[in-house]
């Protein structure tokens, strides 16, 4: 008989030569999937048989398909966020941005929040975990995310099919939200970024030659939507932070213009206030 943990040594060696960044990872994440078990029990499973499903997922793996794909969740600070082709998956980093919002938001009864190019509503679920009384609109342009978010989102957030950039959306919250946030396409068009980003919807992960083809457009309805002395947070490409800043700070709208960093000390957020 095969038991678990041949097969886990087995599959981190597969997922290795497939040049896959975190194999051992992987291999654990994929049998803790199957086994109904987190992957820090399965040195208590190693004699069990290898599960059913398992080469199988290790094979998909290989061939760089997502991780996310494959289990069909992905966590998200306090959640696990349904994903799968046609969504964006949500990224560790992100969480910064998300707390920060949160943060944002101490001393605020009720406030109203608005999440654009929500994809599979990450922001806005995660805000709405930890604030039950806000009021928040999650925005998204594409029907197959969209149907991801509404599956995440709790029935409290309001989720609308609609683009981020457009003055329509939302009209009626012009001038009151307390926060709007957004992890929108950043990315400049590149043909050279690990297989798995391109098994994102393409129009979800890149923004033209600078990646800022969707900010640049964004910042006029935030703008909108704020309140004075609402707040914005913005992810951005790791490359582009002088630009964002630049884009809020030429509005003339917008003060207390400052980079946010994430775990790792990069600028990938900027923050923001509207006069």
């Amino acid at each position: 008989m095969r038991i678990l943990s041949q097969a886990l040594v087995e599959a981190t060696a597969v997922l290795k030569d497939a040049a896959v960044a975190s194999p051992a990872n992987d291999a654990r994440l994929i049998a803790g999937h199957l086994l109904g078990v987190d992957k820090l029990m399965l040195f208590l499973r190693g004699d069990d048989p290898v599960p059913a499903g398992f080469d199988e997922m290790i094979a998909r793996r290989a061939g760089r398909e997502p991780l996310q794909h494959i289990l069909g969740v992905a966590p998200f600070g306090p959640l696990e966020l349904e994903v799968g082709p046609g969504v964006f998956i949500p990224r560790p980093e992100t969480e910064v941005l998300a707390d920060w919002g949160v943060k944002s938001l101490d001393g605020i009864s009720a406030p109203r929040v608005v999440d654009l190019c929500t994809g599979s509503g990450a922001l806005a679920a995660y805000i709405a975990h930890e604030r039950s009384d806000a009021e928040i609109a999650a925005v998204e342009k594409q029907a197959a995310a969209a149907a991801y978010a509404r599956r995440n989102l709790p029935a409290s957030v309001r989720l609308i099919l609609g683009d981020a950039t457009s003055p329509e959306v939302l009209s009626e919250w012009n001038g009151s939200c307390d926060l709007v946030i957004s992890n929108p396409p950043y990315v400049p068009e590149t043909p050279d970024l690990d297989p798995e980003v391109y098994q994102d919807p393409h129009e979800a992960v890149f923004a033209g030659d600078d990646g800022m083809g969707v900010i640049n457009e964004m910042v006029a309805q935030i703008h909108r939507l704020l309140r004075s002395g609402g707040v914005t947070g913005i992810e951005h490409d790791d490359a582009t932070s002088e630009q964002v800043q630049r884009v809020l700070r030429e509005h003339g709208g917008f003060q207390n213009v400052a980079p946010l960093l994430d775990m790792t000390g990069r600028a990938r957020f900027v923050c923001a206030s509207k006069v």
